[in-house]
């Protein structure tokens, strides 16, 4: 039995959860998130309390059974608190700046690049080397920070590029000039 699938997911005040023809969905103060559950995991609620079982005895179901609390857990706390990532960018005349939909960013090409901002998504770009994403869906935030990264990833030897604001770039030594 998976020791995560075991504990059981409370749901605090203000927040509905419902199990309806195998969506798990569940409302809140910051909004509304839907999640289909596979037919080798049940749902039930007890006690303020969503509780996750198997229908049947596999490898498959096991890791299922984890994911699924997982991912659940992970919906209450975004639509209670939210989530958020911020990413910072390193560079001579690199920024970023938001545009109606469209997150502009001077990242060393020849041309600015425009990423489009997805549904259920706030970018703040308010300060021009931070950006700061920020939803209720955790999946889709951590989605966003990877593909902006994904546009100007930081190198090693000058730390130039678009990185995450908890991570630390490992710094290479250039070429050594000898006499």
């Amino acid at each position: 039995m998976s020791r995560i699938g075991k504990k059981p997911v409370s749901i605090p005040n203000g927040v509905k959860a419902s199990f309806k023809d195998g969506v798990l969905t569940i409302e809140g103060p910051k909004g509304k998130l839907s999640m289909p559950l596979p037919s080798k995991v049940n749902c039930e609620f007890k006690d303020n309390n969503i509780l996750f079982a198997r229908t049947e005895q596999s490898k498959v179901a096991s890791a299922l059974h984890g994911t699924m609390r997982a991912l659940a857990f992970n919906m209450v706390a975004g639509v209670m608190n939210g989530f958020s990532r911020t990413l910072l960018i390193e560079g001579v005349g690199y920024k970023a700046q938001v545009q109606g939909k469209n997150l502009k960013l001077n990242v060393g090409f020849s041309h600015p690049v425009e990423y489009a901002i997805p549904e259920g998504i706030k970018i703040d770009a308010s300060k021009q080397v931070e950006i700061a994403i920020s939803g209720i869906d955790k999946i889709k935030v951590g989605q966003v920070a990877a593909e902006i990264r994904r546009i100007c990833p930081p190198e090693p030897y000058k730390g130039k590029g678009i990185r995450y604001s908890d991570e630390r770039i490992r710094r290479k030594v250039g070429k050594a000039v000898t006499k």
